[in-house]
């Protein structure tokens, strides 16, 4: 879990004071002088862990504040203090009745400020882990998984695919193989846009979707994903549940006896393949847009040709992902470049994954990445 907090205060000294406070006690923090001003960081950037607000302020004060927070699904559990230099009950009272977890007041030293932010937080992150393990271990009893256990042997391919959520919470990407018999093997990478949980609940109806239609197209002899997109995206669109999520998709059927490959996306990152004879990295765009967008979308399949020891890389966007001075940046290119060097410098593929991923002190997102190998032919 994040230590971000928004603080809101229109004395820019007290601002700045507890800014550098909790700074150089390893938060992120982000400041607003005003109700307008937070409210504007809080559709810009990510939800805050913690919101500290002073009661008294003009146009909008603390309370009023609070209560547009409570009328927001998104932000009205965000733990909430208020901040207030009048020591008065009634004020006190009508702030915890407005579920705001404790009050501060401005007068206090500042290290016992940090033990009262620093003791709130600890409790949020007890309290975060107890719902997440009995998250999981809902999910467990009832085998719902978004990530497999293990990717399928095939004959003339190595499945290899790797998945770090972001700071341990559920996430909403997905992965999934769909083996349909010896020759034909769907592989799927999805990534629902969504904040925290939420994008991961969804993403288990998503691939429910997704395994569905597969099976539905495979039943009746049409292996095109062109055709499997079209129809999995209309009832994404015309389901009211789904309604406002979207999800990228990117899907490849390998064929393991013509040791052919099959693309298609929606809304995904190009799909990049490492051409072992060039010794460079080649990308290859889908032109479909996000499943559940439009009604009408349109799809289109790209063979991909692979040779002897050639890779195939898919992954979602929080591998392309950094942050630069609180703000979160995408840079693909940076991605191919780091790749390309590490694949010329003939690194084996975990000690790619590892330079990758690189433990993620600077990861924003879940990120995943699924790497189709085609193996040698003296090898099978």
């Amino acid at each position: 879990m994040n230590k971000t907090v928004l603080l809101v205060d229109d004395d820019l000294f007290q601002l700045k004071l507890y800014e550098k406070l909790l700074q150089n006690n390893g938060y992120t923090c982000r400041i607003a002088l005003s109700v307008d001003e937070a409210e504007i960081i809080l559709n810009d950037y990510d939800i805050p862990d913690l919101i500290i607000s002073d009661y008294e302020m003009p146009d909008k004060n603390g309370f009023e504040f609070r209560k547009r927070l409570l009328k927001n699904n998104l932000l009205k559990n965000v733990p909430f203090l208020f901040l207030t230099s009048v020591n008065d009950e009634h004020f006190i009272q009508q702030g915890l009745d407005l579920k705001a977890i404790d009050y501060m007041a401005k007068d206090v030293p500042p290290m016992r400020i940090l033990s009262k932010i620093n003791n709130l937080m600890l409790a949020v992150r007890e309290h975060y882990e107890r719902s997440l393990s009995e998250l999981k271990g809902i999910a467990e009893k009832l085998s719902l998984r978004n990530i497999p256990k293990t990717a399928p042997q095939l004959k003339n391919f190595q499945l290899q695919y790797f998945n770090q959520s972001y700071q341990d919470q559920p996430g909403g990407d997905f992965i999934d193989f769909i083996q349909i018999n010896d020759r034909y093997t769907f592989v799927i990478l999805g990534d629902v846009m969504g904040k925290k949980w939420g994008a991961w609940f969804f993403s288990f109806s998503y691939l429910s979707y997704v395994r569905s239609a597969i099976r539905l197209c495979v039943f009746d002899g049409d292996f095109s994903l062109s055709t499997i997109l079209q129809k999995l995206n209309r009832v994404v669109y015309a389901d009211e549940f789904l309604a406002d999520i979207f999800s990228t998709i990117s899907i490849v059927l390998i064929d393991d006896e013509k040791s052919t490959l099959c693309y298609a996306g929606a809304g995904d990152l190009p799909l990049l393949k490492y051409d072992s004879q060039e010794n460079s990295i080649v990308a290859f765009q889908s032109d479909g847009i996000l499943l559940g967008f439009s009604e009408a979308a349109k799809y289109s399949d790209l063979e991909i040709k692979i040779q002897d020891t050639d890779e195939v890389f898919l992954v979602t966007d929080g591998m392309i992902d950094f942050e630069i001075d609180g703000e979160k940046k995408s840079n693909m290119e940076l991605f191919k470049n780091k790749l390309n060097t590490l694949k010329e410098k003939r690194h084996p593929t975990e000690e790619i994954v590892s330079h990758l991923f690189n433990k993620h002190t600077s990861q924003v997102d879940d990120c995943s990445i699924i790497i189709i190998k085609r193996t040698p032919n003296e090898v099978n």
